[in-house]
């Protein structure tokens, strides 16, 4: 099925057991990749258009705390960075018990946040190296009928596709994997097809799969080095684009058969955010071996339009009205003008960030490494602080804000211990 109508969408939804929620009563949806989603969900990475806005249309509180503004708060077993995937009545978390090496998927109800199932998707074989990432870095996403997850596990990258009960459908090695730091890379849907990477130091793939059955239907060889980003869709040139950074080039290819479109030489080694658009360019950013963040236009030509040396290596930033917001991985926040690159300003947030920053109409959502969220105004005249809160003593996973609700996996930290809590924060 390569599109959903809202109808057909609804009834999906209601079939696939989902309890009642007055969210799926508002037909407001979100077109993106030949499918249909409701405006009130998150189901991937990013968002449904993979470009970190959220609905505008909502109303947020602006302070929490541990006891502020919780509507539910949910242990989560296990480690992971990646973020919340919100469905219907249903919450998705990739995890890791990094004793026994076990990775899995747990779902949540997302109106009491109570456990509804926790399926163990590799019983053993995790694999990660850097001591502040994780063996599930990343983010479920769901077609509205099925759950998608990448794992790195036993030298290689699997995928695998699970129903909205947890059982395991179907489960795909993608390519051997060589672990460099870890990996944080996560499904892409489009069409019928759910596309995923393995960039890695013994030369991986993009690849298609078929969302049914985990058939490859297509692979790109990729360069042997290590690289991190979820690869993005967005239409173009008059033509859908999947966008992917690192390994030293910015390529774009035919989503649908994994064909080059165009592909330039300028990106950083390694990447690990996720390209954003103004409908002409799309951005780069890495920081190693050197940091950097350039435009390039997305018509074929492969032409650097500007270039800079500023280092957003790891948070993904975001675009609106002709402009970029962005952190610093050391906790700068800045905007430049997205057609040319000129810097408007900066202002120093403090903390370091791995977080992606979250836009909800005018407001930006920046979640630094201790759990504190700063708040500041998308306006291009001058930085505008509209407030910060703090929730736990560490996170690292983006923020999921649909519904007028932020759902946060913070941890907290216990002399030795550490326990990671789902929060579901709203007025």
């Amino acid at each position: 099925m390569s599109r959903f109508s809202i109808r057909t969408f609804l009834l999906t939804l209601l079939l696939s057991g989902y309890a009642a929620s007055p969210l799926l009563a508002q037909l407001d949806y979100v077109s993106h990749g030949g499918l249909e989603y409701n405006a009130n969900d998150w189901p991937c990475w990013r968002g449904a258009r993979q470009d970190g806005i959220a609905d505008p249309n909502q109303k947020l509180p602006s302070r929490w705390s541990t006891t502020e503004n919780v509507v539910w708060k949910a242990k989560v077993p296990g480690r992971g960075h990646g973020s919340p995937c919100v469905v219907g009545d249903r919450i998705y978390l990739a995890t890791c018990d990094e004793g026994p090496k076990s990775q899995s998927v747990v779902c949540f109800e997302r109106s009491t946040g109570k456990k509804l199932w926790h399926t163990i998707v590799h019983k053993s074989g995790a694999m990660w190296k850097n001591k502040k990432g994780s063996a599930a870095s990343s983010t479920v996403t769901c077609d509205g009928r099925q759950l998608y997850i990448n794992f790195p596990n036993s030298d290689a990258l699997h995928t695998t596709s699970l129903d909205l009960s947890g059982n395991i459908l179907w489960q795909q090695k993608v390519s051997d994997y060589v672990i460099h730091q870890g990996y944080g890379s996560s499904p892409t849907i489009y069409k019928s097809l759910v596309i995923v990477t393995a960039d890695n130091k013994g030369g991986g793939a993009i690849a298609g799969l078929d969302r049914k059955t985990g058939n490859i239907a297509w692979t790109h060889p990729r360069p042997k080095l290590p690289n991190y980003p979820t690869p993005i869709i967005y239409h173009l040139d008059g033509k859908d684009q999947l966008i992917l950074t690192g390994c030293k080039l910015v390529t774009s290819l035919n989503p649908m058969s994994g064909k080059v479109i165009w592909e330039a030489d300028g990106a950083t080694e390694e990447c690990v955010t996720s390209t954003v658009t103004d409908g002409v360019h799309v951005y780069s950013s890495g920081g190693y071996p050197k940091n950097h963040v350039a435009a390039y236009k997305a018509d074929g030509s492969k032409k650097l339009t500007w270039e800079n040396g500023d280092r957003v290596y790891v948070p993904s930033m975001v675009i609106r009205n002709g402009h970029i917001y962005a952190v610093m991985d050391a906790g700068v926040a800045v905007c430049w003008k997205a057609d040319t690159g000129e810097e408007l300003w900066k202002s120093r947030l403090g903390g370091n960030f791995t977080s992606s920053v979250v836009l909800v109409d005018e407001t930006v959502y920046a979640t630094d490494e201790s759990g504190k969220t700063t708040m500041f105004r998308a306006d291009p005249s001058g930085f505008k602080k509209l407030g910060t809160n703090k929730l736990g003593d560490e996170m690292l996973a983006t923020p999921t804000i649909c519904g007028n609700q932020l759902f946060m996996r913070v941890a907290h930290r216990k002399d030795d211990q550490r326990q990671e809590i789902l929060y579901c924060i709203g007025e």
